[in-house]
């Protein structure tokens, strides 16, 4: 089913909730059909009711189904104010507690502590742990929603427990083996208690080796243990190895699109995401800095351009071709960058693989660039002799000069895409927020004193051509 007939489809489910608050049928009806359509829809519907029908649907929802909601909603802030605070606060607790610490991390409401103050305060306390954690920790993306059983219980004890902690989490395709003060010891997928035996103890269906992160890692560098892994949830512990929560698919999933679109706008020369939604002092407050340092540097180069004006002066038509070199080195500039920010987020990279890396971009680059060049050398002199009218063997000098700085300009712009990135995250910098401007300006200087040095040196000095 292709992305259009998806839309079509959620987009009909969207009209049908509208239609079924819409029509006259009774509460009860209306409550019955409500319960055979996702969350998601139900919040993609929100935008489309009045005030009105939107507090009907409130009290047609109990907490549970209204919390889940409000997690799939992009204005749950919103919809929360419209209730009171007492059922808010109730619904806070309700939700996911990772997506409810988003929720009021992002808010600008001033009814934010006035819930927060009346939800129940081991929830509370829940969150706050939870919105401890900086965003680019693992613990600020994890969840508390998850069953917990005591080594020591026999199969049909941990049954028991399983039962009576599904009542408040309901993440239990995985529990987790805790031994005393809650130290992490493994996990038992919930196919194998169901199984076993009923005199078995759960240690020895205990999966010890089970993958585990702690709250304190940053995200970027775990991101793919967690992708290699696949499981449905992984434990977060501290650094005493006490459990403190899990991170789920759905969490991780998260995470990788989060990081995609961080590294995306930080290559763009942006300090963070925009979307179609945000206001224009804000998309200005996040392109400015880096358009005000990509001046400066922009500056850098014009200054090093004015240092070859002996040699534009004396061959003017070199200054045509200019463009074609700077595109081209920051381009080869951009692939190499783009490729090794991916494979930086391996963390076992060693020394040899990067100098590897650097190794096969260079010969990448240096290939690529001996056939362009060689385009360039056939395609510009005979565009030169046949539409600037020169004699035959200086444009393909020229011509030569041209395919030799871009292929120079290539292997070099390669080498830096590469090893600027690397040398970042070697001193602990962000590759992708400090690398994108920087390799623009380094591209564009290598194509200028390539290109302008080479004609210099070999179309002025040594062949002696001038005034063409």
């Amino acid at each position: 089913m292709d992305n259009t007939m998806e839309a079509r489809v959620q987009q009909d489910y969207v009209q049908e909730i509208l239609s079924l608050l819409r029509s006259g049928k009774s509460d009860e009806e209306i409550r019955d059909h409500l319960g055979d359509y996702h969350a998601n829809d139900i919040a993609e519907a929100l935008p489309e009711l009045s005030l009105e029908e939107r507090h009907r649907l409130y009290a047609l929802l109990n907490n549970e189904g209204l919390a889940e909601v409000m997690e799939y909603s992009d204005e749950a802030d919103d919809y929360l104010e419209e209730l009171s605070p007492q059922r808010a606060a109730a619904i806070l607790e309700e939700m996911e507690p990772d997506e409810a610490v988003d929720l009021l991390k992002e808010t600008d409401s001033r009814q934010k502590k006035v819930w927060m103050s009346l939800m129940d305060p081991e929830d509370r306390r829940s969150l706050q742990t939870l919105a401890s954690y900086d965003e680019d920790l693992i613990g600020s993306r994890m969840t508390t929603n998850f069953v917990a059983l005591n080594s020591g219980l026999s199969i049909k004890e941990a049954m028991r427990s399983l039962i009576e902690q599904a009542a408040d989490n309901d993440n239990i395709s995985t529990l987790y083996v805790v031994g005393k003060n809650r130290s992490y010891l493994g996990a038992v997928e919930l196919k194998d208690l169901i199984i076993a035996r009923r005199d078995t103890k759960l240690c020895d269906i205990t999966a010890t080796s089970y993958p585990y992160v702690y709250a304190n890692d940053r995200i970027e560098d775990c991101l793919e243990k967690l992708k290699d892994y696949s499981e449905r949830s992984i434990p977060v512990l501290s650094d005493s190895k006490r459990i403190l929560g899990v991170i789920t698919a759905q969490d991780v999933i998260e995470v990788v699109d989060d990081e995609m679109g961080e590294d995306y706008a930080k290559l763009a020369g942006l300090t963070a995401e925009e979307d179609l939604k945000e206001p224009i002092r804000e998309s200005i407050k996040k392109r400015l800095p880096w358009l005000m340092l990509l001046l400066v540097l922009g500056l850098v180069v014009s200054t090093v351009v004015g240092m070859f004006e002996a040699v534009v002066a004396k061959l003017t038509i070199i200054m045509a071709f200019q463009s074609l070199i700077l595109d081209m080195a920051g381009n080869v500039g951009t692939q190499s960058l783009a490729v090794t920010i991916r494979v930086l987020m391996d963390e076992k990279l060693t020394g040899r693989q990067k100098l590897g890396l650097i190794g096969k971009e260079m010969t990448v680059g240096g290939l690529n660039g001996i056939i362009l060049g060689f385009l360039a050398l056939s395609g510009i002199g005979a565009y030169i002799a046949l539409f600037k009218h020169l004699p035959l063997h200086q444009a393909f000098l020229i011509s030569f000069c041209i395919g030799i700085a871009l292929l120079l300009a290539m292997v070099i712009s390669s080498f830096v895409g590469t090893a600027v990135p690397i040398f970042f995250k070697r001193v602990g910098v962000d590759p992708a927020a400090a690398s994108g401007p920087l390799i623009t300006t380094i591209t564009d200087l290598v194509g200028v004193v390539t290109y302008y040095g080479l004609s210099a040196i070999l179309l002025i000095d040594i062949m002696h051509m001038g005034a063409i």
